[in-house]
């Protein structure tokens, strides 16, 4: 199997990029050889509707609401160290205009990863055809931001929620009113779902001796981190059900809503709650420890004086921001799970779109 492996994920990596952009241009279904050596097939999915319409199917909705939720998270202001409407935030290869046009390339990668998952169930053959369709993504986003990594973390995230989602269903209960009860499409159970996707190991990348894309391309951030820092990262937040979404992000996004907020506040402080509780890699990985304590503690301090509607929350907040940028460091990991913060949210209230909002009046 490892030979066969060897021999075929490179060119699944290829045949991915041209399959889904015949997709975009109104192609038909492709096979393909799978790692494993059986086949993998690539539905094509109806055409998406105008924005502002019911996207035509499942798997279009899924992909419009995860790039809505990416530029939402983008375009949300003040947000400490992070790219918003003021600026690039802590970084200097970053821009909202780049934010956004990578949350468009990668919007048909998620697309079908939620399409390759209806009618199926949690496997390590779904996983591994995720991940193949993640790398394309990946691919994608790095050549719309001339290299830079705008969103490796969301993809992974949001991909793996929007498959998780679209898992074993062919229609769309999300938005025309069908039973769902029945149809467990609540967040929780979403998330669970993911965390069994996630539980698989990817053939291709575990296969022992495999030949990847880019042969000795060194350990990804992540990787680099959980094994200098002792944490988990993106997969185990993964593997564990998404905790910093279901138990921090939205109970504070669903309480400040209740609670009168702005809709800027209540996303606001669902951000600064995750970073008050999230061992962010890529803090860790820009600065160390240090980061990582100062970003938690500040963040922290900002929700226990009342959150970024009260006038000390405020004070907090800025001094936040100020300080990662002296830094030089931003939380993307908790950027990241805010979009799934919102992801999650509007397919709770069974919304068709996820708009973003002004800067909060601080």
């Amino acid at each position: 199997m490892d030979r066969e492996l060897t021999r075929m994920a490179p060119s699944l990596e290829r045949c991915l990029a041209l399959v889904l952009r015949s997709f975009s241009e109104g192609g038909c279904e492709a096979d393909i050889p799978d790692v494993a050596g059986s086949r993998v097939w690539l539905r094509r999915a109806p055409r998406e509707a105008d924005e502002g319409s019911p996207p035509p199917d499942l798997s279009a909705l899924l992909g419009t609401l995860a790039r809505q939720a990416l530029i939402a998270e983008a375009e949300l202001t003040p947000k400490p160290g992070l790219v918003d409407r003021r600026g690039s935030g802590s970084h200097t290869d970053l821009s909202l205009d780049l934010m956004r046009r990578s949350a468009f390339a990668i919007e048909p990668f998620i697309r079908h990863m939620a399409f390759q998952s209806m009618d199926d169930r949690p496997s390590p053959h779904l996983r591994t055809t995720l991940a193949a369709i993640g790398r394309a993504a990946e691919n994608a986003m790095l050549r719309v931001t001339n290299g830079a990594n705008t969103h490796k973390g969301a993809i992974w995230t949001l991909g793996l929620l929007a498959a998780a989602a679209a898992a074993g269903r062919d229609e769309l209960p999300l938005v025309r009113g069908h039973n769902t009860r029945s149809r467990k499409i609540n967040p929780v159970a979403i998330a669970r779902t993911a965390a069994v996707i996630a539980s698989f190991d990817d053939l291709y990348e575990s296969a022992p001796n495999a030949k990847r894309q880019t042969p000795n391309a060194p350990l990804s951030h992540g990787q680099i981190v959980a094994e200098k820092f002792g944490v988990e990262g993106a997969r185990g937040e993964a593997i564990k059900g998404f905790p910093h979404i279901i138990e921090v992000g939205l109970p504070v996004l669903r309480a400040r809503r209740g609670a009168g907020a702005p809709e800027s506040i209540a996303r606001l402080d669902s951000l600064l709650s995750i970073m008050a509780h999230l061992d962010d890699t890529c803090l860790l990985y820009r600065g160390g420890a240090l980061a990582l304590q100062t970003a938690k503690q500040g963040a922290a301090t900002v929700i226990e004086a009342g959150g970024a509607s009260s006038e000390r929350g405020r004070k907090y907040l800025y001094a936040l921001d100020t300080r990662l940028l002296e830094l030089g460091v931003s939380p993307g990991g908790s950027a990241d799970l805010l979009a799934g913060t919102l992801f999650l949210d509007a397919i709770e209230r069974h919304q068709i779109q996820i708009g973003s909002v002004g800067a909060a009046s601080l």
